[in-house]
């Protein structure tokens, strides 16, 4: 009885860190086909204009594909996002047919100082397509009123915004100290707002 001889395995280890690649990339990428398919990226580009020296080479288009890999990301602040974006920077940027990630301090500036008619002109171009491609007519949700007529909401922005958490009198004659905004807060990056935490603000459209 004959037995073969086993086969050798190599293994190789190195003390070099080697980042991992960030579980919410896969769907980054799937995103920026379906926005490069239905031709968002291409709308923005091209309606979608805010022009200051200090950001360089950079365009709106370059933002607003950061932030929403930072929506996707579910990292809780905006630090830890580009910590684990930087390693890939390039490819995350390649997705989106851009080359450079914006720096987060460029990132801070752009939304200081960004106007609301380049929020209203990229609000429109996400709301002209979610017009355009409603989905099906049954089974998608929304509200209705007395009479039965059915509404169909869309949050059109979520901002997010500094809060203070003032310390609070206590004592032993004193009710035990509550604040009222802590159930709509959380930790976040504050940008160059003064707060210890950070909300989101709501706003809505909505259509028949």
């Amino acid at each position: 009885m004959s037995m073969d001889a086993p086969s050798s395995v190599s293994i190789q280890t190195s003390a070099e860190p080697i980042p991992s690649v960030p579980a919410w990339f896969g769907e980054v990428a799937l995103l920026a086909h379906t926005l490069t398919r239905l031709g968002l990226l291409a709308a923005i580009s091209e309606r979608v204009r805010f022009a200051r020296k200090r950001f360089g080479t950079f365009e709106v288009i370059d933002f607003v594909v950061v932030l929403m890999g930072y929506a996707i990301s579910g990292e809780p602040t905006l630090a830890a996002y580009y910590e684990r974006l930087q390693p890939f920077a390039t490819p995350f940027m390649a997705l989106f047919g851009r080359s450079r990630l914006p720096h987060r301090s460029t990132l801070s500036r752009f939304l200081a100082a960004l106007d609301e008619a380049s929020v209203e002109a990229l609000r429109s171009v996400f709301l002209q397509d979610a017009l355009a491609r409603p989905g099906p007519a049954e089974g998608v949700g929304g509200l209705w009123d007395r009479q039965g007529h059915r509404w169909v909401v869309f949050d059109l922005d979520g901002t997010r915004q500094a809060a203070r958490q003032r310390a609070l009198p206590q004592g032993p004659d004193l009710p035990p100290p509550e604040l009222r905004l802590r159930p709509v807060c959380a930790p976040g990056y504050t940008g160059r707002k003064r707060g210890e935490v950070v909300r989101i603000l709501i706003s809505t459209s909505v259509i028949l």
